[in-house]
């Protein structure tokens, strides 16, 4: 594209509205404002951040030249086909759809229409994966907690979708192996759907990943730690900071054999870095760069489709467990 970007926002709830703050104040980008289904909040936005509210999608629609989608996740499909059907390039929050037909519905759509799909896995430009990147090696065994107290947002899906598919993406794109197995637990606690869950991946290399994510936990993680044959590298998501474990060079592995040594006369631990850097702005400004052919899509449909095939994978194994965690909860188990 050449000259200002136009970019417009479907959806300003609590994560809509500093896509529209931040997308607002971007190079190179023309905001031409936002559609809020919800009149009272679409007034409050547009007096505080200074942007125009479109009366419809289809206004909003016909005024630029890409839109963000930040509407609940059973909305997506729908409100992203009307995008498409116009030929707008989107960036979507994660997850990309509900279902994987709905999935493939929009990248064939956004492959005939000749426009791109970014997906929000905004995980992807945290700090402490952006300094982990250049020390990952093939890992062989990855474990992630993410736990957070409850909210009501986004509980309209299982913490599978909601929580856990963040973790999803990064082990994938981690280890970068097709998934050969996945065994999952979870129940409902304070909802329908499933609040706890635990999953165990395997990858075709033998990789494995064991993922645990909760929306009803006291207090907030995520953490996430690497095992590969040259070290151990641990990272704390939210704080943006982690370290590596690796063998010194110089280590005689004969005499270390021999005889029993403090661990840093074997091992150093290196400081892991990276700049800094709001995580969503990072992510608004890549998609704009691949609007305008500066850089690839850091997060392709296709890349959001494949967590969400893991994702549906690991509810439905936990769905076929659930009726005998019921009983055994209820005292009827055997």
């Amino acid at each position: 594209m050449t000259g200002p970007t136009r970019i417009g926002v479907i959806g300003t709830g609590s994560l809509g509205y500093h896509h529209a703050r931040i997308l607002r104040d971007i190079k190179q980008v023309a905001f031409r404002g936002f559609f809020e289904a919800n009149a009272e909040r679409a007034g409050t936005v547009s007096r505080e951040l200074g942007i125009r509210a479109y009366p419809s999608i289809d206004a909003l629609l016909d005024d630029v030249d890409a839109v963000s989608i930040v509407v609940p996740t059973p909305k997506h499909h729908e409100v992203a086909m009307a995008a498409l059907r116009k030929g707008k390039h989107l960036l979507i929050e994660k997850p990309i759809t509900v279902t994987l037909a709905e999935a493939d519905e929009l990248l064939a759509l956004a492959e005939r229409q000749g426009v791109m799909i970014q997906i929000g896995h905004i995980e992807r430009f945290n700090r402490a994966i952006r300094a982990a990147l250049p020390y990952v090696e093939n890992p062989l065994f990855i474990d992630s907690d993410r736990l957070a107290p409850f909210n009501p947002r986004g509980s309209d899906v299982a913490v599978v979708l909601d929580l856990m598919i963040h973790d999803i993406d990064l082990v994938l794109t981690l280890i970068g192996q097709p998934v050969a197995q996945v065994s999952a637990a979870g129940l409902g606690v304070l909802t329908p759907s499933i609040d706890i869950a635990d999953a165990r991946i395997t990858f075709a290399s033998g990789a494995v990943a064991t993922i645990t994510s909760s929306r009803v936990s006291k207090d907030r993680m995520r953490k996430l730690r690497i095992f590969q044959r040259n070290g151990y590298l641990s990272l704390d998501l939210a704080a943006g900071t982690g370290e590596m474990y690796r063998l010194r060079g110089d280590v005689d592995l004969a005499a270390l054999a021999r005889q029993a040594q403090p661990l840093e006369a074997f091992v150093e631990r290196v400081a892991l870095d990276a700049p800094e850097g709001e995580p969503l702005r990072l992510e608004l400004e890549s998609f704009v760069a691949a609007l305008r052919g500066e850089a690839p899509i850091a997060v392709t449909g296709r890349a959001g489709r494949d967590a969400l095939a893991v994702a549906l994978r690991i509810v439905a194994d936990i769905e076929r467990t659930l009726p005998a965690i019921g009983a055994h909860a209820l005292g009827r188990g055997a």
